[in-house]
């Protein structure tokens, strides 16, 4: 007889998005003529810049013809591909690395997701609180997280990100194996300087520590003290794993496509005593459960690298960062408190009044047919803020604000 994975039954039954989704559903039902703008989910309205279209249109001819015809690729990913990568969003940063360090994946989510195969159920793990529920909950598959207490997790170590500290993490107080960092930060979209993830690179050096780093909103950074990679930080290669994505870069959420860098340096102590490279077991992982991304993604993401596609991909998101800009300015002006919005196309917004999230996702949802992210659905610290994100058309930011200078509180 067939039994189960146990720890998914241990999972909330719905993925917060899902259930955000199922609320607007019944609202519409309810409400069908209410015209709901969504400032919520984080997918991007903005279409594929030309240089990509171009390159991707003249992939699909390639597979047209017998002679350029490409069949499974490699799972790591396309030379061209990874050489553009490592010339353009590393070299220029002082970052060198071996194209055996970069593997193409079909995007960052999966990556971080799956990332958890290669290390054993007993590592300790911890993330900033809030955080990006798809880092918990595929270590909760895995086993690594306990149980469900009140909506902490017994096994993991919460490193509260609040008002109060900026929303800077302070390191463990316990001893941990694992941490979780995103910057710029999905939700806050608050950053971290090179002067504080130094201390958390020398942390993890000291500590034997491994950091996950999720770089998928590097590109939206302006700020020069701000790095775009951990690997800017010496001694990152040894401790280091980095997520990338083209899915806010260059709209590819529907194309898929992004990239894991697992540097060679960075290894673990397997049971024997041995030291084990983690780019070995990436590698073997990858072959084993992955075909690789698409040639006609990956020739779309090469593009992006040229002149003009670097010029058309930084227009739309200056145009993304303008929404967030406005949107921003005149939440203030109304009297909330945002962060977030400068280096990153997310406002973490304090809700009036004391207001619990979903409490305050209602009323927006039912007084001014906007709909947000409940703070509290990225963890406990979250609760009391609703995140916007800045991926919508302009004009609606426009309505939505005269939406919100409405309400009364």
């Amino acid at each position: 007889m067939a039994t189960l994975n146990e720890n998914f039954l241990k999972l909330q039954s719905n993925y917060l998005f899902a259930d955000i989704a199922k609320r607007v559903k019944a609202f519409k039902a309810q409400n069908p003529d209410a015209k709901v703008i969504s400032l919520g989910i984080g997918d991007v309205t903005q279409p594929i810049c030309d240089a990509s279209l171009a390159a991707m249109h003249k992939a699909v001819d390639d597979l047209a013809q017998k002679q350029s015809f490409r069949g499974y690729g490699p799972e790591q990913g396309y030379d061209f591909l990874i050489e553009a990568i490592i010339k353009n969003d590393y070299e220029p940063r002082g970052v060198q690395l071996k194209t055996t360090e970069v593997f193409v994946s079909d995007g960052a989510k999966s990556d971080t997701g799956n990332i958890g195969d290669i290390f054993g159920t007993d590592n300790k793990i911890a993330v900033t609180d809030p955080v990006y529920p798809v880092y918990i909950d595929t270590n909760a598959m895995a086993g690594r997280t306990g149980i469900n207490v009140g909506g902490l997790w017994t096994n993991i170590v919460y490193l509260p990100c609040t008002e109060e500290n900026n929303f800077l993490p302070k390191l463990p107080h316990v001893p941990v194996d694992i941490v979780y960092l995103c910057y710029p930060n999905n939700p806050s979209g608050t950053v971290m300087k090179k002067t504080e993830l130094k201390k958390w690179v020398d942390y993890a050096i000291a500590n034997q520590v491994i950091i996950m780093y999720d770089a998928a909103y590097e590109a939206f950074i302006r700020d020069e003290e701000v790095a775009h990679s951990i690997y800017e930080i010496e001694g990152a290669k040894k401790v280091a794993i980095e997520f990338r994505s083209y899915s806010k870069t260059a709209g590819f959420t529907g194309v898929r496509c992004g990239y894991t860098v697992v540097p060679e340096e960075l290894t673990v102590i397997a049971e024997n005593g041995e030291r084990v490279q983690l780019n070995k077991l990436w590698n073997r992982r990858q072959c084993t459960k992955f075909n690789g991304a698409s040639y006609i993604s990956q020739r779309g993401a090469e593009a992006i690298y040229t002149p003009e596609g670097k010029a058309q991909t930084r227009a739309t998101i200056d145009y993304y960062l303008a929404n967030a800009m406005y949107l921003k300015t005149e939440l203030q002006k109304m009297g909330y408190t945002v962060y977030g919005g400068d280096n990153a196309p997310y406002l973490w917004v304090k809700t009036p009044n004391g207001m619990k999230s979903w409490d305050f996702f209602d009323l927006l949802l039912n007084k001014a047919h906007l709909v947000g992210t409940p703070g509290v659905g990225f963890g406990p610290s979250g609760e009391g803020y609703i995140r916007f994100t800045a991926f919508g058309e302009k004009e609606n930011y426009i309505e939505a604000v005269s939406r919100l200078q409405q309400i009364e509180l």
